[in-house]
């Protein structure tokens, strides 16, 4: 693939053509979360959501460890694209298949010593743990199917192919709505019932995806691939493989360490306080895997530019997405501002729980404008596959914060929001000291 023909696909409307559909597929993976804690809330339950509060934290920190297979995976595909390299394309997808299945395997079978010993490091109210557990332990029997979607998932975004990253995103957040209503509305399962749903949900969505990947591939392509394992899976291309997962696992686990930290520092303050911070996480949530959209155009952008060697194309991939990412932070920001408590009297049904999400909606309405650059900068060093830079920055920020979550601990709730703020404020910071460094290494092709 030639510079020029790189450099000139990059448009604003190429990139918004290629971002709405991510946009709308990642809108819908917080919505399922606040139809869950909307389904829970109406019941005027506060023990019930802070339990899956706690156990959707745990899950995602257990799962989003292995979120690898979704970034690495997008890396190196975009990045294969770029060099116009079509079967290591094919070999991509099935590497991390082979990586990713077994491992969620593990996890469902290690899953009753994992979920007890993570919910007795969360602080859990002893009213909340019975909620949590049932949720927490039902989620992982989707565990070989969400790992199996993370890495098509990437594989689709790597290749360009947003709307049907976007159809197996449906998929899963559909199903999971229509079994919450199901199993919660009608037969009053709970947390139980959430959790059901939602690892019923992964299993379709990874259908889903493998039936994509075949009508893209074309007839025979699973055979063809297979069929020459040891270039599969030979021992340079594994190797560049595990080492980008690798540090993109540590960046992973550093971050999820913080936002699971965060959750720990609600429920230190008590059930209230918890269940409110998770009733503003969602908008937080909605907003980050909105804005993601321009991410994850980024890192298909910027890992195509980095395959090229194309070194204007990496630059007009950044400036395009950055505007389009600050754009939307100040619009999430305007509306969380405006519309945030009629937000909050939505999900839940319990005065107390209101009243503290109201009193915290100032710094929840921050938070989009002042995250853009360390979300965008995230997509811009995933798609150059630089995993050490990620790995480094996440755990200098996350290391931060920890330090500011202990000094304000004095202003209670306001001092847990202070320093989630200033967790974003460390990772742009980090990232974007190595960014000149990143554009200098990439050539003219």
């Amino acid at each position: 693939m030639t510079e020029a023909r790189v450099a000139g696909r990059l448009t604003r409307r190429t990139i918004a053509a290629q971002a709405w559909p991510i946009i709308l597929g990642q809108a819908l993976v917080p919505l399922v979360g606040i139809v869950d804690a909307t389904i829970i809330g109406r019941t005027g339950d506060a023990a019930a959501l802070a339990g899956v509060a706690l156990g959707a934290t745990v899950i995602n920190l257990v799962f989003w460890a292995f979120g690898f297979l979704r970034m690495g995976v997008t890396g190196l595909t975009a990045q294969a694209e770029g060099a116009g390299d079509a079967g290591e394309v094919v070999a991509i997808l099935l590497r991390a298949l082979a990586l990713g299945v077994p491992i969620g395997i593990a996890l469902l079978l290690l899953s009753p010593l994992i979920v007890p010993a993570s919910l007795g490091l969360m602080s859990v109210p002893a009213d909340a743990f019975a909620p949590a557990h049932a949720f927490t332990a039902m989620r992982f029997f989707g565990a070989p199917a969400a790992l199996g979607f993370y890495a098509i998932n990437g594989w689709l975004i790597g290749l360009g192919r947003t709307r049907l990253a976007l159809g197996c995103q449906l998929v899963l957040n559909g199903v999971n709505i229509v079994l919450d209503l199901v199993l919660v509305g009608i037969f009053h399962l709970g947390a139980f019932g959430v959790g059901i749903g939602t690892a019923t949900a992964e299993w379709a969505a990874m259908g889903a995806g493998l039936i994509v990947a075949r009508q893209l591939l074309g007839p025979g392509a699973w055979r063809r691939g297979l069929a020459d394992r040891h270039a599969l899976f030979a021992w340079p291309a594994m190797q560049r493989l595990i080492a980008v997962n690798l540090d993109i696992m540590i960046r992973t686990l550093a971050l999820l360490l913080l936002f699971t930290w965060f959750a720990r520092a609600g429920a230190r303050l008590g059930t209230v306080p918890l269940a409110a911070n998770h009733v503003l996480m969602q908008f937080v949530g909605v907003s980050a895997f909105v804005l993601d959209g321009f991410a994850f155009t980024a890192e298909h952008r910027v890992g195509v530019a980095v395959g090229a060697r194309s070194r204007p194309a990496l630059l007009r991939a950044i400036r395009l997405t950055g505007e389009f990412s600050l754009i939307g932070g100040a619009a999430f920001a305007l509306l969380f501002a405006a519309g945030g408590a009629l937000f909050v009297d939505g999900v839940s049904s319990d005065p107390a729980v209101r009243a503290q999400a109201i009193a915290m909606l100032p710094y929840c309405a921050l938070v989009p404008l002042i995250g853009v650059p360390a979300w965008l900068l995230d997509g811009i060093f995933i798609g150059a596959t630089r995993g050490r830079i990620l790995r480094n920055a996440a755990l200098v920020a996350t290391a931060a914060y920890l330090a500011s979550d202990f000094l304000l601990r004095p202003l209670g709730d306001d001092g847990v929001w202070l320093a989630l703020i200033a967790s974003y404020i460390f990772r742009a910071l980090s990232l974007g000291f190595c960014l000149p460094t990143l554009i200098r290494r990439v050539e003219y092709g």
